[in-house]
């Protein structure tokens, strides 16, 4: 394919963001040690991201499954800019589907009659959090709204006092107050930190009674670690920061949403605002699904349920109408699988020596798939890529058998000329399949009827065998059963047969348990391979013998 140079793609037309000077930054040696605040945002900033907004009737399913995971935070609309969202906002209450552990919250601009519409939609709410925002940044005043600074303070003020008004009038509900300064990113880490004193200093924060103060990365313009130096350095100015909720709330147009709140948790930030599974406007917000997780696989408890990952993801994704990435970490189809030959061989070995009540230290799993619903079946997958550990886990795990090594190399070569025939994946159906087919249905005559073993310095066995000719006995001696089976085989047939390897293990446990022999003979010269299983371990590893006589 040839691609054409288009004259629109020029580099030059954009500039560097500039930088963030900090003399003594600390978040850098920092540790995340406990769970932040979680606040959902898939019923505001994820619904007015979707082609389809959701109905009230999706929006109620998508509510009680956010309860369900455990979130007790969650913006649940915009009421005073849509009727729909106004509409759920009344069901939520006057259905009293809100537990009382559960805070909802609600976007409004600083416009009076949108702040006081957003409190009629919460009258009743046991408790809520009205969210004020207007946009700071350098080039919104300038060019969007064609204001001064002062005259941004002042409309950020001004809706502080409104709500103060609002919330005296509906004294029932018990208020928190969260102020943004939309495009944080974007505007002077300056002029950030005056407009924020400057609602504080209307709604007095306490630590009894905090205040929010959401620092969002409206659009993503730069690294993660100047993101973290802007939170750290508002942490450290901000007044009243002991009564101050430091929240973050960070969109990924540069691919970095995730790194860049767990970056401001070290930073200073208490509460994280996101989407389960990433969506949001352009390129979505912070997945929360994934920075819970994140937390899980260190050892911290992210206060959030995933462990019906299957069922979430399913929903989510009917919902939104957004079809997941299978690589998507922790939740895709694909992240748990592994194709490649040293990487199945590694899980294989690790599982195996893996403990119940010892710390999880799986290669290539850094959490066990089976903590969020998943199973190891879904673990190693198996195509033209895939190596001997793979196609032995496999076996394991739908057959019960221990392959051995030397069988590993030898059937896994089987199984890869099957893949590259077949151009992809070889299914644990068809990898059995194949299994069987190579080892336990070959059928050209050659089956035991019965033996007898005289133990004396040497063993004697006398066997009967049905041959493609005829019934026939033969008779041997050895050191051990199989010895003199095979010195019977060599008098009978007149030709060189031993044994190269030979390898055994139990199928089952129990007085009746099967037990399955594998054997490698050579036979003038050519290798055969032959499998079998009996109750009794002699009779198993004859068979085998026999089978290999038949390939």
């Amino acid at each position: 394919m040839n691609i054409s140079p288009q004259t629109s793609f020029d580099y030059r037309k954009y500039q560097a963001f500039p930088a963030f000077e900090m003399a003594q930054r600390q978040w850098p040696d920092q540790r995340i040690t406990k769970v932040p605040r979680w606040c959902s945002e898939d019923l505001r900033d994820g619904n007015q991201a979707l082609i389809n907004p959701l109905s009230v009737e999706q929006k109620t399913v998508f509510f009680k499954l956010l309860l369900s995971i455990g979130f007790k935070e969650i913006v649940v609309g915009f009421p005073s800019a849509s009727q729909a969202d106004f509409d759920f906002v009344r069901l939520l209450i006057e259905q009293r589907l809100i537990p009382d552990d559960v805070t909802i919250s609600v976007l409004t601009p600083a416009r009076e009659a949108l702040i006081e519409r957003s409190f009629e939609a919460l009258r009743g709410a046991k408790q809520a959090i009205v969210h004020l925002y207007n946009s700071t940044s350098k080039i919104q005043r300038e060019r969007v709204f064609n204001r001064t600074n002062a005259e941004v303070i002042d409309l950020a003020v001004n809706g502080a006092k409104i709500m103060q008004r609002c919330a005296m009038e509906q004294t029932e509900t018990r208020w928190c107050f969260e102020y943004s300064p939309e495009s944080f990113t974007a505007t002077e880490p300056e002029f950030a930190l005056a407009i924020c004193n400057a609602v504080g200093e209307v709604w007095q924060p306490t630590v009894i009674k905090p205040v929010i103060f959401n620092l969002p990365s409206t659009v993503e313009n730069t690294t993660p670690n100047v993101y973290a130096d802007r939170i750290e350095w508002f942490s450290q100015h901000i007044n009243n920061r002991e009564g101050v909720i430091l929240s973050v709330h960070t969109h990924n147009d540069r691919g970095c949403a995730i790194a860049a709140a767990e970056m401001a948790l070290l930073a200073g930030a208490q509460r994280v605002e996101g989407t389960l599974l990433g969506n949001g406007e352009r390129t979505g917000n912070a997945d929360l699904l994934v920075m819970a997780m994140n937390l899980y696989s260190q050892g911290i408890d992210p206060e959030l349920d995933f462990s019906a990952m299957n069922t979430i993801v399913e929903t989510v994704s009917e919902l939104n109408q957004i079809t997941l990435h299978p690589r998507h970490p922790y939740a895709g189809d694909l992240v748990f699988s592994a194709f490649s030959g040293s990487h199945q061989d590694a899980i294989k070995k690790c599982l195996a020596m893996t403990q119940p009540d010892e710390l999880w230290n799986v290669a290539y799993l850094p959490i066990n798939p089976t903590d969020i619903g998943r199973n190891y079946q879904e673990v190693v997958r198996i195509n033209s890529q895939s190596g001997k550990g793979g196609v032995a886990y496999v076996l394991e795990r739908f057959l019960g058998v221990h392959l051995p090594r030397w069988l590993q190399s030898e059937f896994s070569q089987i199984v890869q000329r099957s893949a590259e025939k077949k151009g992809g994946e070889i299914s644990p159906v068809e990898l059995v399949g194949l299994y069987k087919t190579r080892y336990l249905d070959q059928n050209n005559g050659y089956r035991l009827l019965s033996f007898n073993i005289q133990r004396e310095q040497q063993d004697i066995l006398e066997a009967r065998l049905a041959t493609p000719t005829g019934d026939i006995s033969i008779s041997g001696v050895g050191m051990g059963a199989l010895a003199a089976f095979i010195n019977a085989l060599q008098i009978y047939f007149g030709r060189s047969i031993s044994i190269v390897n030979y390898d055994e293990h139990a199928l089952s446990t129990g007085t009746d348990a099967q037990a399955v022999c594998y054997i490698q003979l050579k036979d003038n010269g050519v290798l055969h391979t032959g499998i079998a299983s009996h109750n009794d371990i002699v009779s198993a590893s004859l068979n085998a013998v026999l089978r290999c006589l038949s390939v």
